[in-house]
């Protein structure tokens, strides 16, 4: 198994939650929010971190669920801060990009690990 940072998925994932600060940094009021979308995009690369050293393709498929998840929790706090004019278009735009691209990268993921059992 490789190294979880060597991972283009965790990559991903990195710059994602880097991108969700960035969205979050002006929400001032809504720090529950803020919570909540900072912790979902902790998420992701903590559960394909942690997963990717369970010793079995099984145990990683399951955090590699999880993450995937995280990114569609995250996307719906997305769709919460949009809808309550919290978000400029450009970093909405770019996080809901990284959401679907990290997701994707995660269900490939999966489906690969799941051709092995």
């Amino acid at each position: 198994m490789k190294r979880f940072e060597d991972l283009r998925v965790w990559q991903e994932a990195r710059i994602m939650a880097r991108v969700t600060r960035e969205v979050v940094a002006g929400f001032g009021r809504r720090r529950d929010l803020v919570d909540q979308m900072e912790r979902a995009a902790n998420s992701v690369s903590a559960n394909i971190a942690e997963g990717s050293s369970r010793g079995s393709d099984a145990d990683f498929r399951r955090y590699l669920r999880y993450a995937r998840s995280s990114c569609d929790e995250l996307r719906s706090h997305l769709y919460e801060a949009s809808d309550s004019a919290l978000v400029e278009a450009p970093l909405r735009d770019e996080l809901f990009h990284r959401l679907e691209s990290t997701g994707k990268m995660l269900t490939v993921l999966i489906r690969v690990l799941g051709r092995g059992t």
